[in-house]
């Protein structure tokens, strides 16, 4: 384990698994992300009270190593028991958007394109609110058009979807 690592273990678990649902799970996240990721907060592309500091005197080859760390380890078993009604209607949301063109079938994500099969629910909506609300513009305006087109009932049924996959 790469000594950073134990100072994410706080909020992201020792493993990449948070105890907390807001925060997101690292384990088997691709690499390629999470450095960008931590590169973004470390640059104030992408901000957060917590991690801004977190990042703020890493090296790139310690932001590598601790995402190597995180892709490596295995996804939990997701604890959230989603609505089977709202996650049909993510999953044809989810179609509707073309969301598997960037985030892959099964959605496990490519390169600096992030897993969100299985991901927490709170940080699911948090992310596509953020996307929507143009908090969170640190993906090239991609998922800002993408979210923009979602109802606040599009997130929480496409937030069910992801997390019960």
């Amino acid at each position: 384990m790469p000594a950073k690592a134990a100072a994410c273990a706080a909020c992201h678990g020792v493993d990449g698994q948070p105890i907390l649902p807001i925060y997101p799970i690292l384990a088997g996240q691709t690499s390629r992300y999470m450095y960008l990721q931590l590169r973004d907060f470390q640059e104030g592309r992408r901000t957060n009270e917590l991690m801004t500091p977190m990042v703020a005197g890493m090296t790139r080859d310690e932001m590598r190593e601790l995402s190597d760390y995180f892709a490596a380890q295995k996804p939990p078993r997701q604890r959230f028991a989603p609505s089977a009604e709202k996650a049909k209607l993510g999953k044809l949301k989810a179609e509707e958007t073309l969301c598997t063109m960037c985030h892959l079938g099964g959605f496990a994500g490519q390169n600096e394109v992030p897993r969100v099969s299985g991901q927490n629910y709170d940080y699911i909506v948090k992310q596509l609110s953020d996307f929507k609300a143009r908090k969170r513009t640190n993906d090239a305006g991609t998922m800002t058009s993408v979210a923009n087109t979602l109802s606040a009932q599009d997130i929480e049924n496409l937030a069910h979807f992801l997390t019960g996959l």
